[in-house]
């Protein structure tokens, strides 16, 4: 009678509550109950089974100086961490190949595949004023082993430092349930820039700053990330020490926190985003999110990205910026990565690629978390 109890007990104590969390991808567990960790990678080695590469040279969409490829000196996990870490193209392939040649990153294994032929994202050919991308990155993602909706989100990650670097942990959909980008929304966990003494109107916007995102709306050039955008600011630097980035991502509310303490939120009505962005305004363009809920497009599944990308000319590097050496390029200019690479004589010496194996001027990750609610 006793032992029966006692294992009646047990049953239940281990009993699965149902979540509203849905997963899938190669690496989702099967059943999802309330409260459980659905997803964790703590990086005690490099596993390319959770994590998949981008091979493009195509820049973000914003035209960025690095080319993300599938190489351990970009991508790699010691000591526990992740690191991802930039590297010069000419380390590899000679100054010169950057003016006068062409890459083609497209492979022929899977795995090598060029993930991204928009904006010449497969095939560059290099000239004077046009360079081919003059840095090496990494960028990667979970979009075959693991999508989720709705859950807890937590990572616990270091800035890099070095002029014009831009790391970011970040969420996209696995579908575009909605349509393509932002209809179908993307989710900013946290971005910041190495620049360790960057000014902008009197505020330091360099590593002591790091950031949260939401951006969503029906068309590229009608977006609301301004009404969904946070930053918070750490004399210490964000890229001195480990900080625990969170999300909770709920049918009600999005809540970005950094170390518990909360960053912004979002809790739309009953006409959801569309009314919060603004939308509403304009008769002539129908609301894309009309059939979702309140929540769309931040309804449907979302799958993680870390990556380091480096400079471009959307303006998440201002032009108006006090640098101790100034910003080698113009948001505007039609060589862009040209002038970048030009004064490497400047931005260079800051990333310390030769001290620690060039560990202050990578993003270090010592752990990704997802909970279910």
């Amino acid at each position: 009678m006793w032992f029966l109890v006692a294992v009646s007990l047990f049953a239940g104590a281990q009993a699965c509550v149902p979540s509203v969390t849905t997963v899938s991808g190669t690496h989702a567990p099967v059943t999802v109950c309330s409260g459980a960790m659905i997803f964790a990678d703590d990086f005690e080695e490099f596993d390319l089974e959770k994590w998949q590469h981008e091979n493009t040279l195509a820049g973000g969409g914003n035209w960025e100086f690095q080319y993300y490829n599938n190489n351990r000196t970009n991508s790699f996990a010691q000591d526990g961490k992740l690191f991802i870490r930039p590297s010069l193209t000419a380390d590899q392939f000679g100054e010169n190949f950057l003016y006068t040649s062409t890459l083609n990153i497209e492979g022929g294994a899977p795995a090598d595949r060029c993930t991204n032929p928009q904006w010449y994202g497969c095939e560059r050919t290099g000239t004077p004023n046009n360079i081919l991308n003059p840095i090496k990155s990494a960028r990667i993602r979970t979009v075959n082993s693991f999508s989720f909706r709705y859950g807890r989100v937590e990572v616990r990650a270091k800035m890099p430092a070095g002029d014009w670097l831009w790391p970011a942990i970040w969420l996209m959909p696995a579908y575009n349930s909605y349509g393509t980008w932002p209809a179908s929304g993307e989710i900013d966990l946290v971005e910041s820039r190495g620049n360790r003494n960057m000014i902008q109107n009197g505020l330091h916007i360099g590593t002591q700053e790091a950031g949260s995102t939401l951006h969503f709306g029906p068309y590229p050039d009608w977006n609301g990330w301004e009404t969904a955008h946070w930053v918070r600011r750490n004399q210490g630097g964000y890229d001195y020490d480990f900080h625990r980035y969170q999300l909770e991502w709920t049918p009600d509310f999005i809540k970005f926190s950094i170390d518990d303490v909360e960053l912004g939120r979002v809790a739309p009505g009953n006409k959801g985003f569309w009314e919060y962005g603004g939308f509403s305004k304009n008769p002539n363009v129908l609301n894309p999110w009309r059939y979702g809920s309140k929540m769309a497009p931040f309804d449907q599944k979302f799958y993680i990205i870390i990556n380091l990308a480096v400079g471009g000319t959307n303006g998440f590097f201002p032009d108006n910026v006090f640098n101790p050496t100034p910003k080698p390029w113009s948001n505007n200019s039609p060589r862009a990565a040209t002038d970048f690479w030009n004064g490497r004589n400047s931005w260079l010496p800051t990333w310390m690629l030769n001290q620690n194996e060039g560990h202050s001027a990578s993003l270090q990750v010592d752990y990704v978390r997802v909970w279910a609610l």
